[in-house]
């Protein structure tokens, strides 16, 4: 009999949802492992994945103590370790980066969602973890060379209060819009950062997905991510601010899949779920004008994307439903 309260509808789906996200990370980690040539970036990715297995054992007999069935999520079938090198210089820690980060904002929010006492020590156990991996991996791409700082830039000598309504961006005919701020500037620059990485990644999955519909999908992707990258780029660019770009990840020529095709649909999904988030607060942190409305048509593009990659994954039956209500 269990000593803890009875499981609420959040906690199921915090902890089925983080399910799905640890076994696809740990089954991608295997094969970044495996591949590894740096034995720095393997002993940070054989330590994330070491740490990480316990939080999973852990949601399997959370599940099986409160008889709910034991999501599948993702297996040694969804991995083929012994395919060749699909990326190459330092791809595998920005990827481990990137998908701490994106833990970073699904524990601190999935927390708020967690009544049992029990279930709220393991996410901030687990969000300890994640934060210690960002930290590893972004002082080992920062000593490389491997990912740039954003924009430095020279800023005011005193402090400053908006004067009037032009600095929303109201066009002056005679100034034009207002330079960024430094707020702006950080959104923005993480935007651009995250989409050079999602699309390495997806013009990569690109040319080694099994089925022909998947690969064209992740085509599409990139492109996108690509057109993003040069919207973004502008902004920066009509202020005369270099727009960085990463020095690392690169795609190698192989076409042999180290991942399946739902596995990598469902790595996809996450990474626009995070970008529609990422998109919102820089649209609620912009105050000129013009910055909202250009990251709206963003998420809308994103959030048709993503649409059409579910639709996929329920054609194929790749899409594993969360637990459902019992009907009375």
């Amino acid at each position: 009999m269990s000593q803890h309260p009875s499981i609420s509808s959040s906690e199921i789906g915090v902890l089925w949802i983080t399910y799905q996200q640890k076994t696809m990370v740990t089954r991608m980690l295997e094969y970044f492992i495996g591949k590894a040539e740096d034995e720095e970036a393997k002993k940070i990715m054989k330590n994330l994945y070491e740490e990480i297995n316990p939080y999973i054992e852990k949601i399997q007999g959370i599940f099986q103590e409160e008889e709910i069935p034991v999501p599948i999520g993702f297996t040694a079938e969804d991995v083929y370790k012994e395919a060749p090198k699909l990326y190459d210089n330092g791809f595998d820690i920005m990827f481990v980066r990137l998908i701490k980060e994106i833990s970073m904002a699904m524990h601190t929010l999935n927390l708020t969602m967690l009544y049992r006492k029990d279930l709220r020590e393991i996410f901030r156990e687990v969000s300890i973890v994640t934060q210690k991996y960002f930290d590893f991996c972004t002082e080992y791409l920062i000593e490389r060379g491997l990912i740039p700082k954003s924009p430095f830039v020279d800023p005011v000598k005193s402090v400053e209060f908006v004067k009037d309504a032009s600095y929303l961006g109201i066009l002056n005919p005679i100034k034009g819009k207002r330079s960024l701020n430094t707020v702006e500037m950080a959104h923005i620059y993480h935007a651009i950062e995250s989409n050079m990485m999602g699309m390495q990644m997806i013009f990569g999955f690109a040319q080694c997905a099994e089925t022909k519909e998947v690969g064209k999908f992740f085509s599409k992707g990139g492109e996108l991510a690509k057109s993003m990258i040069k919207e973004l780029g502008n902004f920066f660019l009509e202020d005369n601010i270099p727009v960085p770009g990463i020095a690392g990840g690169n795609d190698t020529t192989s076409t042999i899949p180290p991942f399946s095709d739902k596995m990598m649909l469902y790595c996809v999904s996450l990474f626009c779920s995070f970008s529609l988030g990422g998109n919102s607060l820089g649209t609620a942190f912009s105050l000129r004008n013009d910055l909202p409305g250009k990251l709206s048509v963003f998420m809308k593009d994103i959030f048709q994307y993503a649409h059409e990659g579910a639709k996929i994954m329920i054609k194929h039956g790749w899409m594993e439903e969360p637990p459902q209500i019992m009907k009375k």
